[in-house]
């Protein structure tokens, strides 16, 4: 991936955007969202939305979501990524369901030649065509997925441990990380959160499991309700051959991680959830926090996309290993915007 992708975490202060640091981070996370439900809702292979997500989170580093509604982004990301990952999907289809979704409609009341798609089809090829320059028609994107899927390969490991990473993976888009960090510092980032998860509130903590020099097997441990493993949080850091540097980027991605699940409500999430918040951070990153205020400091109705639920499973996308991500109910996302046609869904 081109270097010109990766931003040092001061860069998200001096974005085109006008607004706060955490407004702009709160409606990134809404618009990745927005962006999941509609390519949930067309259809598309996961691969394909984690590449819209990041185009995303690209054009914000370049142009001002003052300018530019993170709906109307998004929408041109599902798009374009329906071309370049080969899952088309025709552009009135696409507008019929961003929509569905804008308005709260179900898309059976939605007349395929009505004016309103026919804007909204007008509005996606237009942010499209910025969207390509923004991009410099670099459409190349890695996942962290890709990394995770090698490491559950290679070594053996609790289905549920598999699932906590892979359902961090899918998070990692509702923040700005993949404009930050490498997919090998994000997977094992997700890996190293998933396995503290797993192995419970006492067990070994991040500092020992990401340190440069693996923690001594022989020093006593906390007790803790499953055995400490920190060899496996180990496995990643070895197996990936992160070297000193990245093992920095992985503290600072663990402590965004942790920041960004606290400003949430996550008490009626997936369980899992509710335990990061408990997690202490890496003591040795020294940053200024980028998530500091929760969904209802920031005023309106807002609900947060990780405790709410839109599927059987009550999260989405779906996955074809492993966990989800959490997803929002219609019912609990609705807020007006003040151009009176959009209900903030994301």
């Amino acid at each position: 991936m081109h270097p010109q992708w990766f931003f040092p975490v001061s860069a998200l202060r001096e974005t085109p955007s006008t607004c706060t640091l955490d407004k702009e981070l709160y409606d990134r996370s809404r618009g990745v969202e927005f962006l999941f439900r509609l390519g949930s809702s067309l259809g598309l292979p996961s691969p394909a939305m984690f590449t819209a997500a990041t185009w995303f989170h690209r054009f914000y580093m370049r142009y001002s979501m003052d300018e530019f509604h993170r709906q109307d982004v998004a929408a041109a990301c599902i798009f374009l990524t329906t071309k370049t990952e080969e899952c088309g999907r025709k552009l009135r289809d696409v507008a019929r369901v961003c929509r569905a979704k804008v308005t709260g409609v179900d898309i059976s009341q939605i007349p395929p030649e009505s004016k309103e798609v026919e804007s909204c089809q007008a509005t996606i090829l237009l942010t499209e065509e910025v969207l390509l320059e923004a991009l410099c028609f670099d459409f190349v994107v890695d996942s962290p997925h890709a990394e995770l899927v090698d490491l559950f390969d290679s070594r053996e490991s609790d289905i549920l441990m598999q699932e906590y990473a892979w359902s961090l993976a899918h998070d990692s888009y509702r923040t700005p990380m993949c404009v930050l960090y490498s997919p090998r510092v994000i997977a094992t980032t997700c890996y190293v959160l998933a396995q503290r998860i797993f192995d419970g509130p006492n067990s070994t903590p991040l500092d020992s499991r990401i340190a440069v020099a693996a923690p001594s097997s022989s020093l006593p441990t906390p007790p803790s309700h499953k055995p400490p493993s920190p060899d496996a949080s180990r496995y990643a850091i070895e197996h990936l051959t992160l070297n000193e540097n990245e093992l920095t980027h992985v503290s600072e991605a663990l402590s965004i991680f942790l920041e960004f699940y606290s400003a949430q409500d996550v008490r009626s999430a997936h369980p899992y959830l509710a335990a990061i918040v408990s997690v202490h951070p890496p003591v040795s990153t020294n940053r200024p926090g980028l998530y500091t205020t929760t969904p209802t400091d920031r005023g309106g109705n807002d609900t947060n996309s990780l405790a709410l639920s839109g599927d059987a499973s009550g999260r989405t996308p779906c996955s074809s290993h492993g966990g989800h991500t959490p997803a929002t109910t219609a019912q609990d996302g609705r807020l007006l915007q003040e151009e009176g046609q959009r209900l903030d869904l994301s």
